[in-house]
């Protein structure tokens, strides 16, 4: 199959880097993405045909659509309801991670059977001495990675490119990227946008002047997990997406100011959900915050929403995430295709924060707690302009 001449502007050729000339005429049929099918020479398409030619067909090699949570893939669009303006783009094949790296369980099955079948289901384990040092290196840790995903976050950039700088930061600090592969999730971030609730795929659509981008990162270090999570404004975004992203914040700090021993797990909600009310706003009911250690979910369940039946009180040593999901409009979800997917079902913005926190005697640890040079969120950067502005001094 001969390659076809055709504009190629600023293209360059897959397999030497020199300027392109031809593009590969099934790439053209199929609508797949002409970086990845621009040549310079007949003689490099077809040096590069076995190998080029899987990515005419669905599978793990190629940028296709995800589908069969993340397991499956597909040249064409899912045929769906959409709920809002958003739509799934295709996504790249998933990244290598070395044989240095220690993996969980999940790495080469797509399944968690141990996690699953744990007692730590039931009844949560307190941490203590090397096993809480080895939790707040993890929690570190993803701190760091997500203030590089944060940096990295600007109109144009595609949220695959924020899941590369994601994988690369992770594994060179020798961790593992937590949701990598976990229920056969293709990717090493979530990354949400605009409606998406959350657990959002990374794929190559740029990020707009006006979205805004949830980046959840996990990692895994040395056996434990450490898990975080904000909510990012893209470039100049409307003033009901200021307040969404702000009051959700908000809702997030007043819930672990109540956290200390003794407090019932259920009443996390209520302090929620009184907040985001009180904004005209949401609270999303169908996930909640979860146990995590050696295993990425686990007791307690801390659901966000009022009057929930969550069980248990917050004992010393307890570590767990609180990750408020809050709306504009409706609290419901529906799905996508791709099976991993939550977006809001009347198609209005949402946005999350999460921290993972420690129960200590006299209240608790932050352990995912922004640090000095974590990029600031928007508020951070109107506050610290209209200081400069009144010549006032913000406290830290």
């Amino acid at each position: 199959m001969p390659a076809t001449t055709e504009p190629l502007t600023e293209l360059k050729c897959f397999k030497c880097q020199k300027p392109a000339k031809l593009q590969c005429p099934k790439c053209l049929e199929l609508d797949l993405e002409r970086d990845h099918a621009a040549f310079c020479s007949q003689q490099c398409f077809a040096a590069s045909w076995v190998d080029h030619k899987r990515l005419h067909r669905p599978g793990p090699d190629g940028w296709h659509y995800a589908t069969r949570r993340g397991a499956g893939r597909s040249l064409t669009m899912p045929d769906f309801n959409w709920t809002g303006p958003l739509r799934p783009w295709r996504i790249s094949p998933m990244r290598s991670i070395p044989d240095s790296i220690p993996k969980p369980e999940w790495y080469s099955t797509g399944r968690a059977d141990v996690e699953v079948s744990s007692r730590q289901q039931h009844t949560p384990i307190p941490r203590f001495g090397k096993a809480a040092e080895g939790i707040r290196a993890a929690c570190t840790l993803g701190r760091k990675v997500l203030d590089l995903a944060h940096a990295a976050v600007a109109p144009g950039v595609t949220t695959d490119e924020i899941d590369r700088v994601v994988h690369e930061a992770t594994i060179a600090a020798g961790a593992y990227p937590s949701p990598y592969n976990y229920f056969n999730f293709p990717k090493s971030v979530c990354t949400s946008v605009n409606e998406i609730i959350c657990h959002g795929i990374p794929d190559r659509r740029p990020l707009e002047n006006g979205d805004i981008v949830n980046v959840d990162v996990s990692v895994y270090l040395n056996g434990w997990h450490g898990d975080l999570n904000e909510t990012f404004v893209v470039g100049e975004v409307d003033d009901v997406s200021k307040k969404l992203l702000k009051t959700t914040h908000e809702c997030l700090e007043l819930a672990i100011a109540a956290c200390r021993p003794g407090m019932r797990y259920r009443d996390v909600g209520d302090i929620i959900t009184r907040h985001a009310s009180a904004a005209g706003l949401s609270v999303v009911k169908a996930y909640c915050g979860h146990g995590i250690g050696d295993l990425f979910h686990c007791a307690p369940n801390v659901h966000h929403y009022a009057h929930n039946k969550a069980r248990g009180v917050m004992k010393e040593g307890e570590v767990f995430t609180i990750e408020p999901m809050i709306c504009v409009g409706s609290h419901r979800d529906k799905t996508w295709p791709d099976g991993w997917t939550a977006a809001t079902e009347d198609g209005l913005r949402s946005a999350q924060f999460e921290h993972q926190l420690l129960i200590t005697p006299q209240g608790c640890e932050v352990l995912t707690a922004r640090l000095p040079t974590s990029p600031p969120l928007w508020w951070e950067v109107e506050d610290a302009s209209l200081a400069a502005k009144t010549g006032q001094v913000l406290s830290v």
